[in-house]
């Protein structure tokens, strides 16, 4: 069985990749969404009209994902984010963000494999998501690491903070935007920090790319503007009248969100950040956890 379904993985693996290709020539010669009708009708959100905005209760499930999170906390999935369907989940990701179809069907078919349950009739919280080492990763731009916060739905502010002063770009309109070099530098610092003083810390390619992936769905589908940045990391909380700045019609696919995570990571440089990774060691005193 573990053969025929490597075998059954890689056919779906090809088959995902082909339509992504179609999907990038088709948004190649398509005109782009107007401004102001990203989000389909019908959809939440389309018009600018958000559902009301709630935060978590005690019980509520969260994980460190701030995207998944906004959802939850204005309803567009559970708001309990307990129960979710990766299906349910793949097209509410599709409508709230416009990342195309093959890149959601790519993301979710993996969570479900790493959560070893069964895409088309399993569930999850949105907690599980948090397995350490599975999508969840040290040195992240939002969070400590898990071995000084188990917790990972809870966020650092003052990373958050950092991150959005670190912002050195302008958009057309004159709003501070967060680039492409402003993320690969700050990831520089956190995982130079990180690796300075957790003693637990890991951190392989697969999850590099990742960090790298991270940074960039705010570069792309946030479009690095730091005043909605500011209400979706710190409050989880999608800005009044927001939508997705990718406005291809088959959204933002797999190759050209590559295209972004490929510039962002090979500008990463942790050895510029070696004096604060000293620094930030002798504070903690090379603590030893465990």
């Amino acid at each position: 069985m573990g053969f025929f379904s490597g075998l059954s993985r890689c056919f779906f693996d090809v088959g995902i990749m082909s339509w992504d290709v179609l999907l990038t020539l088709s948004n190649l010669v398509r005109r782009k969404l107007p401004i102001g009708h990203v989000i389909p009708g019908g959809h939440p959100g389309y018009g600018g009209y958000w559902p009301e905005f709630i935060p978590p209760q005690v019980t509520d499930s969260r994980c460190s994902c701030p995207a998944f999170n906004a959802m939850a906390n204005h309803g567009i999935i559970s708001r309990s984010g307990r129960g979710l369907s990766f299906v349910e989940l793949n097209n509410h990701i599709q409508k709230t963000y416009n990342f195309s179809p093959t890149f959601c069907s790519f993301a979710l078919h993996f969570l479900a494999r790493m959560l070893k349950r069964n895409y088309s009739g399993g569930t999850f919280d949105l907690e599980e998501l948090d397995l350490h080492n599975g999508i969840e990763h040290d040195a992240s731009l939002l969070r400590l690491d898990a071995a000084f916060q188990p917790n990972q739905s809870i966020k650092h502010v003052p990373f958050i903070e950092e991150l959005l002063a670190a912002a050195t770009g302008k958009d057309k309109d004159g709003n501070d935007v967060i680039t492409t070099k402003d993320s690969s530098r700050m990831l520089g610092k956190r995982r130079a920090v990180a690796r300075a003083v957790n003693k637990e810390f890991s951190l392989s390619f697969f999850h590099k790319i990742f960090g790298s992936a991270n940074a960039s769905t705010l570069v792309t589908i946030f479009g690095g503007r730091v005043d909605d940045l500011r209400s979706f990391l710190l409050h989880e909380r999608i800005p009044e009248s927001w939508e997705p700045r990718v406005r291809q019609p088959h959204g933002m696919t797999i190759i050209n969100f590559n295209k972004t995570i490929l510039i962002v990571e090979v500008s990463v440089r942790e050895k510029d950040w070696a004096q604060a990774a000293r620094e930030a060691a002798e504070s903690h005193g090379t603590i030893a956890l465990g």
